[in-house]
């Protein structure tokens, strides 16, 4: 075969023009110096960073692969014979959980805990390689596949020992989906709910209309279907609702790691482990934990407010108001597990895809939450239930941190969202900011007439 290829540096160029790299034409796969150095250097990072990820877990022994051996493994044996695992009060988990428990035993010529590894490995490159490939669009950065890439590693072997990195996939490609296939989106939400049920919260920030029909079509036609379905094929579908009510403080949340510290100045109290997780004993615990559960009404109610006023949208306002939603259900709740803090990088991920999301800065303080989570779970696990001051005072730091994120998230949505009241006609909304050229600023107000631009922004974005 001649070679007919030319140089391209010989070749010449219009008096002034700037050279240009060749990843910057059409990827040819056959040809590696076409290949976008854009999407190589996340996927290469993925690549290496999860090698080291998969070796930590089978390297760390029954502390890093013990609940996927004793736990899942006994549940999708009594899932396989046809029931959910009845009476058991570690099992506090939505029906659809039973597919990802059952995942592992389709992977051929493995046992149990290399084929859960596996189904999680390829739901992370999964979730990554749809951050790129939506980081790659008009308007749109690879801010989140970096998040997504860089974030995951610092929590070492917890993502792939947890299947909580399968049901951030669904949340992600949720999140993704619900401006250009607000159906299909629904959809994905819904089966991540029925497996975990924060990734509802992906269409809880849906721009009204037709849009938010559709979505609203795709996800109780797939809680639905989804329902019937198991009804039809296993036994006790909602039996995890009687493990939920009777659930105490976990000493990881934030009134856990607070009477942690009281206990430092002689506050009295133990920690045992009750309905699957540790949990602190001792006085007022159960007033306490009536109290965040009031604290999760009134975050559930300023979600709803935000959701009535809510007059701006741009691009990334649905990603932005579901990492506000769930900070605040996280925050408010009596259990704090490391593995929660894979949902928020996810759906944080998701939010620096898009150049006009209000949440880099809570992106950044979850990175650090997570560092922090690291140093306590697993790395000094056992100093801090032995009780020793430094490490009971970084979890507390970690969820003043976790707390300072929530507050700060909730205040950026509703000013980039909520127009301020101003003049004496308080009734009406303030001017809504019109669509910059590059459809990432505001695009929408349900209440203003809108310039040729603003339209043009809202047909992009329902593209």
């Amino acid at each position: 075969m001649s070679d007919t290829s030319v140089d391209v540096e010989a070749r010449p160029r219009p008096e002034g023009q700037a050279d240009v790299p060749a990843s910057a034409g059409p990827a040819r796969w056959r040809n590696p110096a076409t290949w976008p150095t854009d999407v190589l250097a996340p996927l290469g990072y993925w690549a290496s960073s999860r090698l080291l990820m998969i070796m930590t877990v089978f390297s760390s022994g029954e502390n890093a692969k013990g609940e996927v051996h004793r736990l899942y493994e006994k549940w999708a044996h009594l899932l396989a014979g046809g029931s959910y695992p009845l009476g058991d009060p570690t099992w506090q988990y939505p029906p659809g959980a039973a597919g990802v428990m059952l995942a592992p035993k389709l992977v051929p010529g493995v046992n149990y805990v290399q084929g859960f590894v596996a189904v999680t490995c390829l739901a992370d490159l999964l979730i990554v390689g749809a951050l790129v490939w939506q980081g790659r669009r008009p308007g749109r950065t690879l801010g989140g596949a970096w998040a997504w890439s860089l974030g995951l590693p610092l929590m070492l072997y917890i993502p792939y020992a947890r299947y909580d990195v399968i049901v951030t996939l669904f949340a992600v490609l949720g999140l993704l989906l619900l401006q250009r296939r607000p159906m299909l989106g629904g959809w994905m939400a819904a089966l991540g709910a029925m497996i975990k049920v924060w990734p509802a919260f992906a269409v809880f920030g849906a721009p009204w209309g037709r849009g938010l029909r559709s979505v609203a079509i795709g996800f109780a036609s797939a809680v639905v279907s989804l329902l019937v379905l198991v009804s039809l094929f296993l036994k006790g579908p909602f039996d995890f609702l009687n493990a939920q009510g009777s659930r105490g403080i976990e000493f990881e949340s934030l009134p856990g790691s607070a009477l942690l510290v009281a206990h430092q100045f002689g506050y009295h109290s133990e920690i045992a482990y009750r309905y699957g997780s540790l949990e602190i004993v001792g006085s007022y615990v159960d007033l306490i934990g009536k109290g965040m559960l009031a604290l999760s009404v009134i975050g559930f109610c300023w979600l709803l407010w935000w959701r009535i006023r809510v007059r701006v949208f741009s691009a990334a306002t649905p990603a932005d108001a579901a990492l506000a939603a769930m900070l605040v259900f996280v925050t408010t709740s009596r259990v704090i597990s490391p593995q929660y803090f894979i949902w928020l990088i996810g759906v944080g991920a998701v939010c620096l895809t898009y150049r006009a999301t209000t949440q880099r800065a809570v992106v950044a303080m979850l990175i650090g939450a997570v560092a922090l989570t690291t140093v306590e779970f697993p790395l000094f696990f056992q100093q801090i239930l032995a009780g020793h001051t430094g490490f009971t005072l970084l979890l507390a730091a970690r969820n003043l941190l976790l707390l300072a994120a929530t507050v700060l998230s909730c205040v950026r949505l509703w000013r980039a969202t909520v127009p301020r009241r101003r003049g004496p006609d308080a009734g009406t909304p303030a001017a809504v900011p019109a669509a910059r050229k590059d459809g990432e600023g505001p695009v929408t107000s349900a209440t203003q007439p809108r310039r040729a631009s603003d339209r043009t922004a809202d047909q992009e974005n329902a593209q």
